[in-house]
């Protein structure tokens, strides 16, 4: 696990699957874990996404919220989430704004291709708004836990 500890991070408002607006800036105060990932319905996306709804009571338990932010649009958002039973919360970058903001909107290969796209990444904001831990290039096996145990860490290094 590659971890680099950043300390600004970037404002922004997007729209949720619920049809309000999320605002970092409104979250201050609050750990904050935003996780971000290439498309709804892709068998890493998926599986990402349902590890962190099933850990979601625990990180409420940290006080900390979970934010996914991926380019679809919200009604994919919003059949991705009925379809899996999603209790996470889904933010939609269709302008990409964020995820280049962030730098996890990058040119890509495949096959010789070369493409842009998401490099699936997780941010963990500590309640001064600073991005406390990073991970880069996520393999979703087992990263929730890791996420949940630097969540920890960082929560007892603040006492």
């Amino acid at each position: 696990m590659d971890i680099k500890i950043v300390y600004r991070t970037q404002d922004f408002c997007l729209p949720e699957t619920n049809d309000s607006e999320v605002c970092l800036k409104d979250l201050k105060g609050k750990w904050v874990i935003i996780y971000f990932y290439p498309r709804n319905n892709t068998k890493g996306c998926t599986r990402e996404a349902i590890d962190f709804t099933n850990a979601l009571a625990q990180f409420e338990s940290l006080r900390a919220i979970v934010l996914g932010i991926s380019p679809d649009s919200l009604s994919s958002h919003k059949r991705f989430t009925e379809k899996h039973s999603l209790k996470v919360r889904l933010l939609s970058d269709e302008s990409k704004s964020v995820l280049k903001d962030y730098g996890v909107w990058q040119e890509k290969s495949m096959y010789g291709r070369r493409y842009f796209g998401v490099v699936r990444s997780t941010v963990v904001i500590d309640p001064n708004g600073r991005i406390a831990a990073l991970w880069e290039k996520v393999r979703v096996k087992e990263h929730v836990k890791a996420v949940l145990e630097r969540l920890k860490e960082l929560q007892a290094q603040s006492v």
